[in-house]
């Protein structure tokens, strides 16, 4: 995400509202036969959002299909979610903002309901076994809220002129459909949408298939088949055009097998079996620059197609330039979606492809999104505590990029940094609240951490960095400890001195 420079009360209002909330697993009724299990936990104690999340099972899969009306604002959906036990079961928790649910089953037989503000707690039949694989069908509809942050910028589900998009961080996706919404449960998606004749629905992943109604409708299937937190999934509706190609982006220059215009969906077969996703759980190896073919898909709305179209297709070199630096891509598709400015006040990373405003959609910002692809999106934070994770390899990034393609050092973006007094307000490692998780601290000072550590173990190290850490958390989730520890590890050396003053410390240093 680009920085927002939350400040205010309203994204505190947003934890305080997620802290209020509880389980109440007694007011609910049905379950039958001598449960042994426990209901588990409503928030799994996130730092910043405590209630944010649900314990006792990891998801590995969800199967969301949706129909909108933009007319009405209305959204009809089914969330069917394929999730494994951690503990046995007698109950469970799903974040849910808003909308009405018709009913819900596990593992096809009738579950008990029950509302308490964002959570919407079930109790099947009988209980879970710890280890048991399950699924979870929810029925679901209304009119989707938003969430208005600090700064007075929203998230979740946000109406647009002829449609709407969705964007969730750190918590708008439960606006939208239910589920772990917390960045440590990871799960593939598969995001069927039905939207009226004349416009497209996008999300994330590859576009496994496109079919039109006879009364004009359109269905689209999207398949994201590498892990991905719940705050980067996306869905765009409205008169977009697109445009795919087929890159190689490993590094030796992009190569295409391009069309343009309405795309032609990619097989089914390409995708992997939603029935069996893989586990986010333990990090997943990254492929040889041999099965490096990246689906690029980029989508733009009529209104901004025309003037986003250069910069859509630069996409693959920037990540072929990215590759160059940071490894191995991490995913099987890549792009953009362009709105129109007036809904979307701010650039984010959802995975795949990044949500711009036209007014953002620079190259500057394009690169740092990108980045994301790799820290934030595939390495995932454990916790919100972590996001300078993601903020500041994305910021430094930019630097990079600017370094070696425009001949700007990024020791004088360091410099510049470091003279600016809002970015010594709090180390990035220790936000002092949820409002200020997108506050310059994370992002630049962030930055400026890695830059140390670049000055401080050499160029060549920290290349070995810089392409390690998201190969040894592919797909996975890290903590600030396991970063630094990591770091160390490749450094050959203690690097506390660094850490302590660059990362944790509380004051500036006397220079640069």
């Amino acid at each position: 995400m680009t920085s927002r420079n939350r400040t205010g009360a309203a994204a505190g209002g947003l934890a305080a509202a997620l802290t209020a909330l509880a389980l109440l697993a007694g007011g609910c009724t049905g379950a039958t036969g001598g449960v042994r299990g426990t209901p588990g936990a409503a928030g799994l104690r996130d730092p910043y959002f405590p209630k944010l999340g649900n314990g006792g099972y990891d998801v590995r899969h969800y199967a969301l299909t949706l129909a909108y009306d933009p007319g009405t604002g209305r959204l009809d959906g089914t969330a069917e979610i394929t999730a494994r036990a951690t503990q046995d079961l007698s109950a469970f928790n799903l974040d849910l903002a808003g909308l009405t649910v018709a009913g819900a089953t596990v593992d096809g037989e009738p579950a008990a309901v029950n509302r308490a503000g964002n959570e919407l707690t079930l109790r099947p039949r009988e209980e879970i076994r710890d280890g048991a694989e399950f699924r979870t069908t929810v029925g679901y509809a209304g009119v989707p809220e938003s969430i208005t942050d600090a700064d007075g910028s929203q998230e979740g589900w946000l109406r647009t002129g002829d449609g709407a998009v969705a964007v969730g961080e750190p918590a708008g996706s439960m606006t939208w459909f239910p589920g772990n919404h917390h960045p440590s449960d990871k799960a593939t998606y598969t995001i069927t949408l039905t939207v009226p004749a004349g416009l497209e629905g996008i999300s994330n992943g590859v576009r496994t298939a496109r079919r039109t109604a006879a009364d004009g409708r359109v269905t689209t299937e999207w398949r994201a088949t590498e892990p991905m937190a719940g705050y980067l999934a996306t869905v765009a509706i409205g008169r977009y055009e697109t445009d795919e190609s087929v890159e190689r982006t490993d590094g030796a220059g992009p190569s295409a097998r391009t069309t343009t215009g309405p795309a032609t969906p990619a097989s089914p077969s390409a995708a992997a079996s939603p029935s069996a996703p893989a586990s986010p759980s333990t990090p997943t190896p990254a492929p040889t620059r041999a099965t490096a073919a990246v689906s690029v898909l980029t989508a733009a709305e009529r209104s901004v197609a025309a003037s986003s179209a250069a910069l859509r297709g630069e996409i693959p070199e920037i990540l072929d330039r990215q590759t160059r630096r940071f490894g191995p891509y991490p995913f099987s598709s890549a792009g953009a979606i362009v709105t129109r400015d007036g809904t979307l006040g701010y650039a984010l990373e959802t995975q795949t492809r990044p949500v711009f405003p036209a007014a953002s959609f620079d190259r500057t910002t394009l690169v740092h999104e990108l980045a994301h692809q790799w820290f934030g999106n595939s390495v995932s934070p454990a916790t919100w505590r972590d996001l300078w994770l993601n903020e500041g390899f994305a910021t430094y990034a930019e630097w990079l990029y600017t370094e070696e393609y425009e001949h700007v050092p990024a020791r004088t973006h360091f410099e510049r940094a470091f003279a600016q007094e809002a970015n010594w307000a709090f180390p990035p490692a220790a936000p002092p609240a949820a409002e200020n998780l997108f506050d310059p601290p994370v992002y630049q000072r962030g930055a400026m951490v890695l830059h140390k550590l670049r000055e401080t173990v050499g160029d060549r190290t920290f290349g070995e960095i810089l392409r390690g850490w998201p190969a040894k958390y592919r797909h996975a989730n890290a903590t600030t400890d396991d970063f630094t520890a990591y770091a160390e590890s490749v450094a050959g050396r203690d690097l506390d001195e660094l850490w302590d003053v660059w990362l944790f410390g509380d004051g500036k240093p006397d220079r640069p």
